[in-house]
């Protein structure tokens, strides 16, 4: 995506990809400032380790709470810090990294374009609680959903969202349990469904499918997971986390840039890597 992004920009910049334990991950992030790296994307379990280790907070990261863009800056002769790019000329002294989130927005744009949904308003069950799930469920409840339904192994991580939606936005209704009537939308952040024989992240039982409900399954590969097949056979409008992947990627090339993604080109990228067409 990012690579086919630079190339029809005609960038001569690389995106390459590393694996680093979450032990080593303030190594890993000075290892890139000092390597001179224009910036950096977190994956699980990174995001929320990092953010206390950079060494500073853009107001996405402090607002979602987690971490997956890192942009390094340098501050110039007359004290500003400016991203890299603007400083290859008078390479600085001084190199700072900054943490930003985009998969917030990258959510809210994927249902838009993928669900065409509005969620001011909305009922909507989020099953899962961890990093991802946090910055989903203060996202949506910074949208205007009418209701929220928090669903997690650990509940006192659900715990610890509701505790927060209540304090920062107490016209949103948090629940921690299934709902007892219909929703507009099901949102999985959990990361079942992965693997083939991974079990539903969503308990039937408790809350069976209807063709009423919308499902979003943050996972992109296998584009389509076992929740969304039991999803589209009831019935309901699905996708998968492909949008979400594709429109955070594109606000993380801009951080880096500070030019317009090419969004067709990294969509295209995308869909051929992951599903080779």
């Amino acid at each position: 995506m990012h690579n086919a992004a630079f190339a029809a920009l005609g960038l001569n910049w690389r995106y390459l990809a590393f694996e680093a334990r979450p032990e080593n991950l303030r190594a890993a992030i000075e290892g890139a400032r000092v390597m001179g790296f224009m910036g950096l994307n977190l994956t699980v379990p990174h995001k929320l380790l990092a953010l206390d280790i950079v060494d500073a907070l853009d107001v996405s990261a402090k607002v979602w709470g987690a971490v997956n863009t890192i942009r390094f800056e340098g501050r110039s002769t007359n004290g500003d810090w400016l991203p890299l790019r603007l400083l290859e000329k008078d390479p600085p002294v001084e190199i700072r990294s900054v943490g930003f989130n985009t998969d917030a927005d990258g959510l809210a744009n994927s249902l838009r374009e993928d669900l065409k949904m509005e969620l001011r308003g909305k009922r909507v069950l989020l099953l899962g609680a961890g990093g991802a799930g946090r910055s989903a469920a203060l996202k949506l409840a910074t949208e205007g959903v009418s209701e929220l339904f928090l669903v997690n192994r650990t509940l006192s991580k659900a715990l610890e969202i509701q505790t927060e939606i209540q304090k920062n936005f107490p016209s949103v209704r948090a629940e921690l349990d299934y709902p007892k009537s219909d929703v507009d939308l099901i949102l999985n952040s959990t990361s079942l469904g992965l693997k083939p024989d991974d079990a539903l992240p969503l308990d039937e039982k408790a809350f069976p499918f209807r063709p009423t409900h919308a499902v979003y399954d943050m996972i992109y590969r296998p584009a389509e997971t076992a929740l969304l097949k039991a999803a589209k056979a009831a019935g309901g409008k699905t996708a998968n986390g492909l949008g979400m992947l594709l429109h955070q990627g594109a606000k993380a090339f801009e951080i880096w840039t500070g030019k317009t993604a090419p969004l067709d080109v990294m969509r295209r990228a995308l869909e051929e890597n992951i599903y080779g067409h």
